[in-house]
């Protein structure tokens, strides 16, 4: 009786040494999340800022986004890192920020990274670690990297008529709401009023008219 005591006594010790030092990983963690998305958001605020006195193809622009790439491929590192160990954390270990955290990084990557981590971001949808809507921007841009349209209109491109921005290249724009709707993403006309663009559903029909004949040409 007292050694089965003592075994069950030295098991809670070691579960509660477990969980006070996930703890502990957690909370360094979400410390080292922050600091990844400050630097991940902070070159991405001045690349918005150059952006209205500079054109695309300007050397500020350019060096600017030398420096971005360089800031990502840290970021990256860093990312992978913890979902190798941890797998894709959710909200109720490292807070929402740093959810948010590991998507952005991901979805900042180039192509290959993003199809790397699609169907672990898919396991992490199914089990509440991650959002149907990251889920589908995350679609988008590897597709979009692949030279195939999107699916929910989550991805914007320069327009070079006027040097601000466009929706880029989709299927059946007229059936973009439902699709949005069934991820959890708003319609498509109040997304587009974040970058301050109105939603021209005919226009935009004609310019994928447009791409799809040039499509063919190439």
């Amino acid at each position: 009786m007292k050694q089965t005591y003592l075994i069950i006594t030295l098991l809670l010790s070691l579960s509660l040494f477990s969980q006070t030092q996930e703890k502990k990983d957690f909370k360094e963690l979400i410390a080292t999340l922050d600091s990844i998305y400050h630097f991940d958001q902070v070159i991405r605020e001045q690349s918005r800022e150059l952006e209205k006195e500079y054109d695309w193809k300007s050397d500020e622009m350019q060096n600017l986004w030398k420096e971005m790439y360089i800031q990502d491929s840290i970021n990256l590192i860093k990312v992978e890192k913890i979902i190798s160990k941890y797998g894709w954390l959710g909200e109720d270990d490292i807070g929402k920020q740093g959810n948010t955290t590991v998507f952005l990084v991901i979805q900042h990557a180039d192509i290959a990274t993003q199809e790397k981590y699609l169907p672990i971001l898919q396991d992490a949808v199914e089990k509440g670690n991650a959002t149907g809507s990251e889920l589908a921007l995350m679609k988008d841009r590897i597709l979009l990297g692949k030279g195939q349209k999107q699916v929910y209109g989550s991805q914007l491109e320069a327009d070079p008529k006027n040097g601000g921005y466009r929706v880029s290249a989709m299927i059946d724009p007229d059936q973009v709401d439902s699709r949005r709707k069934e991820v959890g993403l708003d319609p498509i006309s109040e997304y587009l009023k974040i970058w301050d663009l109105t939603w021209d559903l005919v226009a935009f029909k004609k310019r994928m008219e447009l791409y799809d004949l040039e499509k063919e040409e190439n």
